[in-house]
């Protein structure tokens, strides 16, 4: 990560000037943390694909079936193991991959298999990804010491 002089450590009162600033990461362009409008895009590509393996596994394409509880919660669960399956392979979902994002562990490199494992049961409980730092992690990626970067 870059040395900033004005990037300060992680839980100081001092407010950085962008999103990953305190991290030593830079305001745009690779490397710099991904936004909102992006993550939001991978999501919904994530859950569309997390749908059709599910309609594929059960062999139902009626509208009237997929809305009943059981089949939704066979979509969230298809969700989340895609995360945990994907992320170490990818170094992303495909949503993630597809809208230019990477999960990286803090000190680059690989994500390995436990961070995936805990950022997904983190998102799996939706209220994680709901509270974001000022450098735009949620406590699932503070958790496990990742940060979703443009690629």
């Amino acid at each position: 990560m870059a040395n900033n002089s004005r990037a300060s450590a992680p839980g100081s009162s001092q407010p950085s000037k962008f999103p990953g600033e305190r991290l030593g990461l830079p305001a745009q362009g690779p490397r710099s943390v991904g936004r909102v409008g992006r993550r939001i895009l991978a999501l919904i590509i994530d859950w569309l694909i997390a749908t059709l393996l599910t309609n594929a596994l059960t062999g139902s394409w009626d509208a009237a079936v997929n809305a009943r509880p059981l089949h939704q919660l066979a979509t969230y669960g298809v969700w989340v193991g895609l995360m945990i399956v994907v992320v170490p392979i990818l170094g992303g979902t495909l949503g993630h991959r597809l809208t230019g994002l990477a999960v990286a562990p803090l000190g680059g490199g690989w994500p390995g298999v436990w961070r995936p494992l805990v950022r997904a049961l983190l998102l799996a409980l939706v209220i994680p990804a709901l509270v974001w730092d000022s450098d735009q992690r949620g406590f699932h990626d503070k958790a496990s010491g990742t940060v979703l970067l443009r690629s």
